[in-house]
């Protein structure tokens, strides 16, 4: 079934939404991640309805069909792999690759993505943590948590990040964080929930704000 850019961006709001809740998503949600009216949601979602692509009931939500998830995963894992090779093979930095990854997410040969994984060497995870399904649907699992739930004396290392805009990122670099960090939270501060952590360049403070977006996997505990 042959859908249009503006659909497929739909079908991929709707799937991140929907996983993160784990529930049909309200139009309202929806129109909130596009930055769209959710009068302009209601009527794709009506469309997408009549394809068979979502399941939408009135002051229920929507959700995706079987067909509509395929399609969903099939435009993150074009979008997931182009990041990979901006950052890998053309040199971009991370918070640079996603805007140009939404123009390439909507290239349409199945070839060109399959070689595309082949030439990459099937990355599992593109440059800001995110698995990347396979040519079947399938993603890959890792157990990771939010920073935010570790506990004093535990080491972690980052391994992904909830919020991926370019501005975060480009924080993340003032900061000197990047996928592969490695440090053990030393302390939890009870006024504004900041976090020091050790690293080996030294102990660091990290901003509330910040240990809610870092997704880290336990490296150890330390006794």
């Amino acid at each position: 079934m042959e859908t249009t850019y503006t659909e497929e961006n739909y079908l991929k709001a709707i799937w991140s939404l929907s996983v993160r809740s784990g529930k049909a998503v309200s139009t309202n949600k929806v129109a909130e991640r596009l930055e769209t009216k959710a009068s302009s949601v209601t009527d794709m979602v009506r469309r997408l309805s009549e394809k068979g692509l979502v399941n939408y009931v009135k002051y229920q939500g929507v959700s995706l069909s079987e067909e509509g998830k395929a399609v969903a995963i099939r435009v993150i894992r074009k979008h997931r792999l182009w990041e990979c090779f901006l950052v890998d093979k053309l040199g971009f930095n991370w918070d640079e690759v996603h805007e140009l990854a939404e123009q390439l997410e909507h290239i349409r040969s199945r070839e060109l993505t399959d070689r595309l994984d082949d030439f990459l060497g099937h990355p599992s995870f593109d440059p800001h943590g995110d698995p990347i399904p396979n040519k079947h649907g399938n993603f890959p699992e890792r157990e990771r948590k939010s920073l935010s739930q570790c506990a004093v004396g535990e080491s972690v290392i980052l391994t992904g990040v909830s919020d991926s805009s370019a501005s975060f990122l480009q924080f993340l670099n003032r900061l000197n964080l990047e996928l592969g960090s490695k440090m053990t939270l030393i302390e939890k501060i009870e006024y504004d929930q900041s976090f020091l952590v050790k690293r080996e360049s030294g102990d660091q403070l990290l901003p509330s704000a910040v240990v809610q977006q870092l997704l880290v996997t336990t490296e150890q505990k330390i006794d």
